[in-house]
């Protein structure tokens, strides 16, 4: 099926102030009086479970960050180390693809369930590991669950949620990243101190018993079985399946020649290419290169937002750390208020009054985005407070609340019920695609202008194993990606349409 891709001129221009009262305004507050909230007793079970689901992620992936490098260690793996990353996101783009069908097919009961046990599975296998190559394989079932359990939940959003509920779910969904990410870092580092960094493993999937025994029967009741139960079930479409193992390899490719700046690295780096490439057109709407209005922008939006907005942070600790003395601890708890404003971003593009603003609104959060990475640099400046950099992340974080919450829920609005799996696996894919491939121009250019090894420059003194320069080729460069997002925001209103099979 080829993906709908409607005109420009058929697009109606973004609602303006005196839009504000007009009926579909009207509409959207009356139903929310009238038909509760996402946690009423209809939705209640379904919304502490799934956000309970996502919970858990949240503290998986700021605790296992920071026991990773205890278990590399002792493991005899520090060579192996970024392979620990890319286990979990190359498994997790293919499980993506495979949770997109299977949720369309069947219903996101079966893949949320497979995708949690997977989680709790690869957990387990990482956390008992007596070789490096043993941890690895363990993240990378890990990735398989956590790639089959995100777009598993997107689906339950779809089909369970009223629309005018589905924006306060997806701010509920940025709230609870806010505590793990502020106590996930000290509880892991204290557990992995005191009590050893394999307890950090296997202790979290004990934590999974909860949000299934509540969630899975709500969702029984509200979103098992396919969309339209007297429609047939066509058959696996083997050909995505195919571009979904491409795309995964491609990746994994890519990452690994981004290790090493070396002329050999070109080889695996034109075969991931050569992967990615027709991959990505196979699995993202037809047009989302070009910006085509309505859904093949949101998917290009969120992956320009979370690609630009992630490389430059991934770098923000290490150049508070080696340009201005900061401690790992001080440099990390500066942007601790990001968690805050993100989540409040989240919250404002809940409020039924901004729905008519939803563009608008979108747009201003990539503008706040763009101006947070442009500024984050001016701390290389010894006059310059680091307290400025704290205050520009947080509004940049701001911004990326905004603008996430609302990419998922423009896509579930441009999605028809039979397409919200296909449809939300696209946007992960590109959400996570544009991650690895930001963050390895980002740090081919900060190695090639000086930035040195990231072990050593962690443990100089100040100012010693990075050059200044190669900072800012990493800012610079993203908050002009982030710039370019704002245009696209502008791209967002128009019809329903799906991936091209």
């Amino acid at each position: 099926m080829s993906a709908l891709e409607p005109s420009d001129t058929d697009v109606a221009p973004s609602p303006g102030p005196l839009a504000a009262r007009d009926a579909d305004t009207v509409d959207i507050l009356d139903t929310v009086e009238s038909k509760g909230s996402v946690l009423d007793p209809a939705h209640r079970a379904l919304s502490i479970g799934i956000v309970s689901v996502v919970l858990l992620i949240a503290f998986e992936a700021t605790a296992v960050g920071t026991a990773m490098p205890v278990a590399a260690r002792e493991l005899n793996g520090i060579p192996l180390y970024a392979f620990a990353f890319s286990a979990y996101f190359t498994t997790s783009l293919f499980a993506m693809v495979l949770a997109g069908q299977w949720s369309d097919r069947s219903g996101p009961l079966a893949p949320l369930t497979a995708g949690i046990s997977a989680f709790a599975g690869g957990l387990l296998l990482s956390g008992t590991a007596g070789a490096m190559w043993m941890f690895i394989l363990g993240r990378a079932v890990q990735g398989l669950g956590g790639g089959l359990v995100i777009v598993a939940l997107y689906v339950i959003v779809g089909r369970a949620y009223a629309e005018h509920l589905r924006p306060a779910i997806m701010a509920a969904f940025a709230a609870s990243w806010v505590v793990p990410s502020v106590v996930g870092p000290l509880a892991a580092g204290t557990i992995t101190e005191h009590l050893g960094w394999r307890w950090v493993f296997v202790g979290i999937p004990a934590l999974v018993v909860f949000p299934l025994a509540l969630a899975l029967p709500a969702i029984r009741r509200t979103a098992s079985g396919p969309a339209d139960p007297t429609a047939p079930v066509g058959p696996w479409d083997r050909r995505r399946i195919l571009l979904a193992l491409g795309i995964s390899a491609g990746a994994a490719l890519l990452q690994y020649a981004g290790q090493e700046l070396r002329w050999l690295s070109l080889v695996p780096a034109a075969a991931g290419a050569a992967l990615l490439v027709p991959a990505v057109r196979g699995l993202l709407p037809q047009g989302t290169y070009r910006a085509a209005r309505g859904l093949p922008s949101v998917v290009l939006l969120r992956g320009i937002a979370a690609g630009a907005f992630i490389a430059a942070e991934s770098f923000v600790p290490l150049m508070l750390v080696t340009q201005r003395g900061l401690s790992p601890t001080l440099a990390g708890l500066s942007l601790a208020a990001g968690g805050l404003t993100w989540a409040l971003g989240s919250w404002i593009q809940a409020r039924p009054w901004t729905e008519p603003y939803r563009e608008r609104l979108v747009v201003l959060g990539m503008v706040l985005v763009a101006l947070a990475i442009a500024a984050a640099p001016t701390v290389l400046i010894t006059a310059v407070p680091v307290w400025v950099l704290a205050v520009a992340w947080g509004l940049g974080c701001l911004g990326m609340g905004a603008v996430i919450a609302s990419t998922s829920v423009l896509l579930m609005k441009l999605s028809a019920p039979e397409e919200v799996g296909a449809n939300s696996a696209a946007l992960q894919i590109s959400d996570g695609l544009s991650n690895v491939l930001l963050l390895a121009a980002g740090g081919a250019a900060f190695a090639a202008l000086g930035g040195g090894a990231v072990g050593h420059a962690v443990t100089s003194s100040v100012g010693s194993g990075s050059h200044p320069g190669a900072f800012a080729a990493v800012f610079l460069p993203m908050a002009g990606v982030a710039a370019v997002g704002a245009w696209v925001a502008t791209r967002l209103h128009g019809e329903k349409g799906q991936v091209r099979a």
